[in-house]
C-alpha cells in the first residue's frame, strides 16, 4: 500500500510539473519597430491591440518607438500583429502603414516630415 501511495504521489508531481511547463510556454513576445510619434499613438495602439485575438498585453516605448507584444502562440502570429498595427496607420517593422488609416490620424501622430504633423 505504501508503494502505491508513493507511485501516485510521483505521478501527480510529474503531471503538475508538466502542466506548469505547458502553461509557461503558451506565450511569446515580439518587438516591433513602429512609426508612433506621441502619447496618443501609444494609447491608440495599446488599446486596439488589447482587443486583438490572442494578445495578452502590449507596451509601446515612445523613446525607442518599439512596441513589445505578448501573445498566445496558438491564437495569433507575429505577422498578424504587425498587420493589425499597419491597419491603425503605423509602420510595423518592414510592413508599411495603411495610407487611409494614416490619413485619418491626428496631426501629432503623423511623421515629422508630413505637413499635417503639427495640425490637430
Amino acid at each position: 500500500m505504501k508503494r502505491v501511495m508513493i507511485i501516485l504521489y510521483v505521478l501527480l508531481f510529474t503531471q503538475v510539473i508538466l502542466f506548469a511547463q505547458k502553461v509557461e510556454n503558451k506565450y511569446s513576445e515580439i518587438k516591433i519597430n513602429t512609426t508612433a510619434q506621441c502619447k496618443m499613438c501609444k494609447e491608440r495602439i495599446e488599446k486596439a491591440l488589447a482587443f486583438e485575438k490572442g494578445i495578452k498585453g502590449s507596451e509601446l516605448d515612445l523613446e525607442t518607438k518599439i512596441l513589445t507584444v505578448t501573445f498566445k502562440t496558438g491564437k495569433t502570429t507575429s505577422d498578424t500583429i504587425r498587420k493589425a498595427v499597419t491597419k491603425l496607420g503605423y509602420d510595423a517593422d518592414d510592413m508599411k502603414k495603411d495610407e487611409r488609416a494614416y490619413n485619418n490620424l491626428p496631426g501629432c501622430c503623423k511623421l515629422p516630415d508630413d505637413p499635417e504633423h503639427l495640425k490637430h
